[in-house]
């Protein structure tokens, strides 16, 4: 067989296993099982095997994903979400569609401290749904709204997605979170004037005004943890007091700490963080190992490199190649989660990338092709017909069918275009706060 056969044989099994709902991590082990066999036979599989599990999770550089995911468990069951929605909603409900604007600035606050676009989008819509509903708010513009917001959790640093595309890579994580947060501030402000387009162009999804409770002393306070830890966290990490690693580790005993203060959290939900956090963690760590079994029998088969070569051999204008890489991970989006996507593709399509003439540094070149991931892994968590974060939010709007959901994602589909657009040809953009992380 020959090796394009081959690979097209690995890919179309692990797609037969997705599609009658084997988990994605079986999936790619059992395909790279057997691409692996066929190529090497079963004595090197048993070699590799025997080896790899250790080599990929010895790794101390992967403690920070159990560490940021505790974070973002330790901050939705300790109530620290009403507070922020409280805060944005006195600061945005003043205006048409403000209530909306305010559960997008709730999440992008949420998500400077969680690193998780489903949990963002679960934990807001908690508090946000009924809030917005009470006002008037078609269940189209709601949901839409919430399942878009969710993916500032992983636009908005700490992202779990950057930090597994930092470890492939082996790129500064700190960079890489320095990177995304201009480009998130801009997702953020992109769906606030989604929003303000929408409810006038479309009228009837939004009240005219929305009652405007008071910023007081107390709504301010309520945001004071979200901005103290990120100082602490991030001020930590920037200013070469601890390690992004060390620096997780700080920010979740200090999200731990705001929780107490508030006391919301009890010994249930306590333990309810750490077995959330367990399942999460061994979730990824499974895709990790069947995405290195996978991409180790594309490896034997030659076609990555083979690939590689051919499509510098086109000819094709740099950004070109890009834009038809970042357009597959639309496709597979429809498909596969973010981790699976990245896990699986970082590998074979970096290299090619790192090796095109952007006329930046290698270093800059895989800082701004990671920002361009992470935006394209956020588009494919709206799109149709998957779109993880708004099966997630419409699960909590039973009264929503699931068309008025993905109707409602579209205008914020757009921004994530428009934005896609702007960071591909302006990447100066994305590395603008770089410079200043030494």
């Amino acid at each position: 067989m020959s090796p394009i056969a081959l690979t097209i044989v690995i890919f179309a099994l692990m797609l037969v296993l997705m599609a009658v709902r084997v988990p994605i991590a079986i999936c790619m082990f059992a395909a790279g099982c057997i691409g692996y066999v066929m190529q090497a036979g079963w004595a090197p599989l048993a070699s590799f095997l025997n080896t790899q599990a250790f080599a990929r999770f010895a790794s101390y550089d992967l403690s920070v994903i159990p560490l940021f995911i505790l974070m973002g468990n330790f901050a939705t069951q300790g109530g620290i979400s009403r507070a922020l929605f409280g805060f944005a909603a006195a600061v945005m409900s003043r205006f048409k569609g403000g209530l909306a604007m305010a559960a997008v600035m709730a999440c992008a606050a949420f998500g400077a401290i969680c690193g998780s676009s489903v949990a963002t989008a679960a934990t807001i819509t908690q508090v946000a749904l009924p809030e917005m509903k009470r006002h008037g708010y078609s269940g189209r513009l709601a949901t839409g709204t919430l399942a878009a917001g969710g993916t500032l959790g992983i636009l908005i640093p700490p992202s779990v997605p950057l930090v597994i595309y930092a470890i492939l890579t082996e790129q500064n994580i700190a960079k890489l979170f320095a990177a995304a947060m201009l480009p998130g501030i801009i997702a953020m402000l992109g769906y606030m004037v989604a929003i303000a387009v929408y409810v006038r162009l479309v009228p009837g999804h939004a009240p005219e005004h929305d009652e405007a409770p008071r910023l007081t002393l107390a709504s301010l306070s309520g945001i004071a943890p979200i901005a103290i830890i990120f100082i602490i966290v991030f001020g930590g990490i920037y200013g070469g007091k601890f390690t992004p690693t060390e620096g997780a580790a700080v920010g979740a005993a200090a999200t731990f700490v705001a929780a107490l203060a508030k006391r919301e959290i009890d010994w249930v939900k306590f333990k309810q963080c750490f077995y959330a956090t367990a399942e999460s963690s061994a979730m990824i760590f499974m895709i990790f190992l069947g995405a290195d079994l996978m991409n180790s029998a594309l490896a034997l088969t030659q076609v990555p490199g083979q690939l590689a070569s051919v499509v510098q051999g086109w000819g094709l204008p740099p950004l070109a190649v890009v834009g038809a890489i970042l357009l597959f991970y639309v496709a597979l989006g429809a498909v596969m989660d973010e981790l699976s996507m990245i896990l699986l593709t970082i590998p074979i399509f970096f290299p090619m990338v790192v090796g095109l003439d952007f006329g930046l540094p290698k270093e800059s070149v895989a800082i701004w092709f990671g920002i361009m991931v992470l935006m394209t892994v956020g588009f494919g968590l709206l799109a149709p017909p998957v779109g993880l974060n708004v099966y997630v939010v419409n699960g909590m709007a039973r009264d929503v069918p699931i068309a008025e959901s993905y109707r409602g994602v579209m205008p914020f589909l757009v921004s994530d275009t428009l934005r896609t657009l702007l960071l591909l040809f302006f990447p100066a953009i994305s590395l603008w706060l770089v410079k200043y992380v030494g």
